[in-house]
């Protein structure tokens, strides 16, 4: 019989072999391959994704099925959640501050790949059986490299059905939402613990059920209104943080900088582990070259490709640049990456908080959690959907459904080093079909960019 201790080995081990220099390499590095092969031409045209979402191009009668705006709220639901607030609290108790450093080198090339692989989504969409056009890594492997490249766009799908369950979501809202309410209500043992989090996750995934019930239309709808409000209400909080520490805020950021190069404060004192934990952390953020953005930018209601890449370069600015600045600036300057570092991912967030918002800033962070996790739980029910009918077809898709809701529950009691470990190998492998996807197909993107762009310059 394999005990819990034992799988929590096995995924934290194929995690740390998948996210280990060669897929560094592959991420960042092909990010940089982008930034020149494109000659930073994407990176001069974020006004023009601005326009695009407020909707200033956009013809009812194009094909897809959601607006740009709800195609951006929707890949950033999936991208801005806990990896946002727990996934950076790991990222520096285990690699340092200097992590941070690493994670804004993976946004800045992030913005490259993701404009390579949103332009593809939309550029080769494919129609299942019912006729319906579908966007993502898998059409994209099939529709412009060949049916000979199937086995490549299946093991994205496979990765993608394991990497979009809920697990981690579950786990990290379900432990904050314990701490808030069952612990101060005296709910003290294991037992009683046990049973809260059966109950309060299930309850979730009731919730979870009846969005997704409306299918990418009605999740659309739900993420266009719940991004910006999560954005603007975590900002109010940390411009409050930088206010209280301001003195300190300069030498943190050097701090921040001068880590990313020696890796004094990482675990063992490793630059390789600070490198290795911002990069991982980064793309798991942000998920440019991962490809499950991919999936919503395939949604889009769009005839034009080089449209939505420069709508999706906007995505890790605002996912990592902004969201996870701000969660790494609260951790560092009230200092308890080193008077809590015993305290895992978002436990150590609240921790973080309540130093400057010690009466409602565990109830502000509760429902900004519960925001995130909530939105990213039901974008990611459309990409696993997705993908379950890619491989199985599509009378058979939603039997998704059950499994994920199920796991949803289970996420909310099991180790979270099981989840982490996981989630970060399903992800690792994704990133495998999608990069090489996209360099292989980055000629096509770059022939339709210049044709959309001199079009867009003579208007």
């Amino acid at each position: 019989m394999v005990s819990l201790q034992q799988l929590e080995d096995f995924f934290n081990a194929w995690a740390d072999m998948m996210w280990s220099t060669p897929l560094v390499s592959l991420l960042v590095g092909g990010g940089v391959f982008f930034m020149f092969y494109s000659r930073f031409q994407p990176y001069r045209y974020f006004g023009h994704g601005i326009d695009l979402l407020r909707g200033k191009f956009s013809d009812p009668n194009d094909p897809g099925h959601i607006p740009h705006s709800q195609a951006l709220a929707t890949a950033l639901s999936g991208t801005i959640g806990l990896g946002n607030i727990a996934g950076v609290a790991i990222a520096i108790s285990i690699g340092g501050p200097g992590a941070v450093f690493w994670m804004w080198v993976t946004a800045i090339v992030g913005v490259a790949t993701k404009f390579y692989t949103a332009s593809l989504a939309v550029m080769y969409r494919g129609k299942d059986a019912e006729g319906t056009l579908h966007g993502g890594p898998m059409y994209v492997i099939t529709q412009g490299m060949g049916q000979r490249w199937y086995p490549l766009a299946a093991l994205f799908a496979a990765a993608c059905l394991i990497g979009a369950l809920p697990l981690f979501q579950a786990n990290q809202f379900i432990q904050l939402l314990r701490d808030v309410v069952a612990i101060p209500a005296g709910w003290a043992t294991s037992e009683q613990h046990f049973t809260f989090d059966l109950i309060a996750s299930s309850m979730v995934a009731t919730l979870v059920a009846m969005v997704v019930a409306g299918r990418i239309q009605s999740i659309g709808r739900l993420t266009v209104r719940l991004v910006p409000t999560m954005v603007i209400m975590y900002l109010v909080m940390t411009v409050t943080v930088l206010y209280t520490y301001a003195s300190e805020i300069p030498a943190m950021l050097w701090l921040i900088v001068t880590d990313a190069f020696t890796g004094e404060a990482a675990a063992g004192g490793s630059i390789g582990t600070v490198i290795l934990i911002g990069v991982r952390r980064g793309a798991f953020s942000n998920e440019a070259g991962i490809g499950t953005e991919s999936l919503a930018h395939g949604a889009a209601k769009t005839g034009q490709p080089i449209r939505e890449g420069v709508v999706a370069m906007i995505g890790p600015v605002i996912d990592t640049l902004v969201v996870c600045t701000c969660t790494a600036l609260i951790i560092l300057l009230t200092g308890v990456w080193q008077t809590d570092a015993g305290l895992e991912g978002v436990t150590m967030t609240a921790r973080a908080i309540e130093q400057v918002f010690p009466n409602t800033g565990i109830y502000l962070l509760l429902i900004m959690v519960g925001m995130l996790s909530f939105s990213t739980m039901v974008t990611m029910w459309f990409y696993g959907v997705k993908c379950m009918g890619f491989l199985f077809g599509v009378e058979r898709q939603y039997y998704y459904s059950p499994i994920y809701l199920g796991l949803l529950v289970v996420g909310a009691v099991v180790s979270l080093d099981i989840v982490n470990g996981l989630i970060l190998a399903s992800y690792a492998t994704m990133a495998i079909p999608t990069m090489i996807s996209a360099l292989y197909l980055a000629p096509r993107v770059n022939k339709a960019a210049t044709a959309y762009f001199t079009a867009l310059k003579n208007q």
